[in-house]
């Protein structure tokens, strides 16, 4: 059953908790993807209670009067109403993905909030580093053996060089094991994505790269930036650079994952996150 409280404007938003112990509040990527793609995190929440919040206008948060408040900066304040409904003074964050620039604006307004934060195959546009066309199809040439590969990596570059729309061919890539595993989770995509909210998500005035930049350099909480090997968005030379705007950052990258690596290798990921969070 998920968990409701209310936002700063009255919009009713909503938690859900899977598993036991110390609480660990996950924000989701897509962007604006209902949290429930995140499963258990591989296993995850057998060793933390994980606190998944639906970002606003996903799952089973309400949606917001003003669509304006999509935008990732504004989600700011979803974040910190959800920490003072769960009474934490702080808190362990785990973001994927989109969520990873939430989790960075979020510590660069609330560094006294964050007691430690895992960036899961996080693109890090609020560094104002986007994953480019090149480190995507570097990326796909990588699985050049798949006998999937042709058709997909066309479709991909048509996307990337805007002369195609995104294609669910390229989904593969997603994924370090193109498998029933990944089909079944890629095919709920169409269910779970708010596109509308997805769209406001990044709109400008979202970011400010050296503001934020500035303010993470005096967060002092450990940092986690977790990339797959496989993954085009971050390759794991951009989470290296991104770990480099932490004072206290570390850098993992796990062998033949994507952009899901908690379906990819469970056992690997878990063990990996559970080492950052201090309970190996």
């Amino acid at each position: 059953m998920p968990i409701s409280f209310t936002a700063y404007d009255g919009t009713r938003l909503a938690h859900h908790v899977r598993g036991d112990g110390d609480p660990l509040v996950v924000l989701p990527g897509g962007p604006m993807r209902a949290s429930a793609y995140l499963g258990d995190l591989g296993g995850l929440a057998a060793h933390r209670r994980l606190i998944l919040l639906d970002l606003r206008g996903t799952g089973d948060s309400a949606a917001p009067a003003d669509p304006a408040t999509y935008r990732c900066d504004r989600l700011v304040d979803d974040v910190e109403a959800l920490r003072v409904h769960l009474g934490l003074e702080r808190m362990d964050v785990l973001a994927h993905s989109a969520g990873g620039s939430l989790a960075m604006l979020y510590a660069a307004r609330h560094p006294a909030r964050v007691s430690r934060l895992a960036l899961v195959t996080a693109t890090p546009w609020a560094l104002g580093m986007p994953a480019t066309a090149e480190d995507r199809l570097a990326a796909a040439l990588l699985r050049k053996g798949e006998p999937w590969f042709e058709d997909a990596f066309e479709a991909c570059r048509s996307w990337l060089a805007g002369t195609g729309d995104h294609d669910p061919a390229f989904a593969p890539f997603f994924y370090g094991h193109w498998d029933d595993t990944a089909r079944e989770h890629d095919a709920r995509g169409d269910e779970e994505f708010n596109d509308e909210a997805a769209g406001v998500y990044g709109s400008p005035g979202a970011y400010d790269p050296p503001a934020t930049r500035a303010a993470l350099a005096r967060c002092t909480a450990p940092v986690l930036v977790l990339a797959g090997e496989l993954d085009g968005g971050p390759r794991p030379e951009l989470a290296r650079r991104t770990a480099a705007a932490f004072p206290r950052a570390e850098t993992a990258v796990q062998p033949g994952a994507g952009h899901y690596p908690w379906l990819d290798d469970p056992e690997w990921f878990v063990r990996r996150v559970l080492a950052f969070l201090g309970q190996d």
